[in-house]
């Protein structure tokens, strides 16, 4: 075992005296040492119950003969974050935590590893360090919220977190008031988990199961259920298994596997802040995956799951409908049916007990709500590297768009444009050097966003950036635009009245400048300023690479 380097041998005697210092006995020596990576703590919703999942873990893994040792790492609220500088830091957070968790394994020479992630970076971090590791490991979420139930002249209407952003943007439109909002925001989110629609923790809590990485039910069962507490034990019990038959990350996250997890993305119309996540765990499994790829995923699976924010579903709905076992039945002519999976045994059987018990819910690939993926990749002259948006949550009539550009160099600026009505119905809105070196950071634009939806132009008016959206962002939301304006790309040379075209159907983002027009504008501009030249942040736009290469750190 790893393990043995810190237990076993004459030699060994100072690291035994300080394992008996936290609990450790004799009879421990001969077993594995399980590292439990939880993202506990009070600050996130989606976190503040893992102490509980945890303390199932430690039981599950004891009771299948291993020493189970619990580690904390961060997490950050992108809710909370939302909108000022906090957001700055929370896509960088995702390396922190992929780092935090390399170090801490490696450390202490665990022998295997259950990983406690529940929100949007955490996720991807935790599964970036796994395939980086290669321990034998499982993931086991905290579950997602439960949708909060309003009330109003007799009508009961499930809402959720982006409810409360939108009504901000109704409210300053005038169609509510203020105290409407107020008591939207005392029960839209009700209590403890994943914010309760398809947003970007519970569509990469959902793509765990894709990538089989973890139990069937980890991305639906509701954080307040007694199953998601007996998933865990589960889950510490199967540690052990995956431990015994020596599967690691390296076996399951495969190319195939990464694959199933877009495939099923698509059904979803999972958050655009996928698309990033995925492509950096396939960066550190040392998996090519290009970006056209994905497109051409897109445009073979069928969109099949129409949940908030794109619809009036929540996940909970999602999993008395089957959950993910059954969107995968669904699919199963579409995916790689042998890829590996924690349970040792391909992910064909995993699913082939599965049901579909609610066709509102989850429709049949023969009555799907679109015929394409719920994400689609944008090219053009404005987006050489690409660009990303949730179609699903595109209505109709803006699909195909040609405007005129107001352009904004911070999230700032465009709020304050559209919070003052300047912003005009045929408008495209820009928001530029927001990306992972010009924000930095690449923060999401969920507050520009929601205003435009809540004040109804979201069936008027696009919005492009090279920085990123929420998850729970609808509308003509176009981002990830790369090259981003801070390395010199295209979106850095627009000005105020250029006509951009958007064609999603076809995966065209552009501008009416012929290159020689964009070249002149961008030869003219002055070096990139940093806006912030120190701490993490200043080290972090040093390092870090596009969007269109999903965020990662430069090799």
């Amino acid at each position: 075992m790893k393990s043995d380097v810190i237990k076993k041998g004459i030699e060994r005697a100072p690291h035994r005296s300080l394992l008996r210092a936290v609990g450790c006995s004799s009879s421990d020596w001969d077993k594995p040492f399980i590292g439990v990576i939880n993202s506990f703590n009070d600050i996130v919703p989606g976190h503040i119950h893992l102490e509980s999942i945890a303390a199932a873990v430690k039981e599950g893994i004891r009771e299948g003969g291993g020493v189970p040792f619990e580690i904390n790492t961060i997490a950050v609220c992108d809710g909370i974050a939302m909108n000022h500088e906090g957001m700055k830091y929370s896509l960088p957070s995702r390396e922190l935590i992929a780092d935090s968790c390399e170090i801490v394994a490696e450390a202490h020479a665990f022998d295997g590893l259950v990983f406690i992630p529940n929100c949007d970076k955490v996720i991807p971090g935790m599964l970036m360090a796994a395939v980086r590791l290669n321990l034998p490991c499982i993931f086991i979420s905290g579950g997602p919220m439960l949708a909060g139930r309003l009330v109003r002249d007799g009508q009961e209407r499930a809402v959720d977190l982006n409810s409360v952003f939108l009504a901000v943007g109704e409210a300053v439109k005038g169609t509510i008031s203020e105290a409407e909002v107020a008591e939207l925001e005392e029960i839209a989110c009700p209590g403890c988990g994943s914010c309760s629609g398809m947003f970007t923790a519970n569509t990469m809590n959902c793509l765990t199961e894709a990538l089989g990485m973890a139990l069937p039910g980890n991305g639906t069962i509701p954080a307040t259920q007694a199953r998601r507490i007996q998933l865990a034990y589960e889950a510490g019990r199967q540690v052990m298994e995956v431990l015994a038959k020596n599967i690691r990350p390296g076996d399951i996250v495969t190319r195939d596997a990464v694959y199933n997890a877009f495939a099923v993305d698509m059904a979803l119309g999972g958050s655009t802040n996928s698309v990033l996540h995925l492509t950096a765990i396939a960066h550190e499994a040392g998996i090519s995956f290009p970006l056209s790829w994905i497109n051409e995923i897109s445009q073979n699976i069928p969109y099949i799951c129409k949940l908030s924010p794109a619809g009036d579903y929540h996940i909970e709905d999602l999993d008395m409908a089957g959950g993910i076992p059954a969107v995968m039945q669904e699919l199963a002519s579409l995916l790689k049916l042998e890829t590996n999976t924690v349970l040792g045994k391909p992910l064909g059987r995993v699913i082939s007990g599965a049901r579909v018990k609610n066709r509102d819910v989850i429709r049949s690939l023969s009555e799907p709500y679109g015929a394409t993926g719920g994400v689609s990749l944008l090219f053009g002259n404005l987006a050489p590297g690409g660009g990303v948006v949730k179609q699903a949550a595109v209505a109709p009539e803006m699909l195909v768009h040609e405007g005129s550009a107001r352009v904004f160099n911070s999230e700032e600026e465009a709020t304050a444009a559209i919070m003052g009505k300047k912003i005009r119905a045929g408008d495209v809105v820009v928001i530029r050097y927001e990306g992972p070196k010009g924000g930095p950071g690449m923060r999401e634009m969920l507050t520009p966003t929601s205003l435009l939806s809540g004040m109804g132009m979201d069936k008027e008016v696009a919005l492009i950036t090279d920085g990123r959206f929420s998850g729970a962002t609808r509308g003509a939301a176009i981002g990830h635009v790369s090259p981003e304006a801070a390395e010199g790309g295209p979106i850095a040379a627009l000005r105020d009245g250029d006509i951009i075209t958007i064609d999603i159907p076809n995966s065209i983002l552009g501008v009416k400048l012929n290159l020689e027009e964009i070249e002149r504008r961008l030869a003219s501009l002055p070096p990139f300023e940093p806006k912030i030249k120190t701490g993490y942040l200043k080290r972090y736009a040093d390092k870090v690479t596009s969007a269109s290469t999903g965020a990662v750190f430069a090799d």
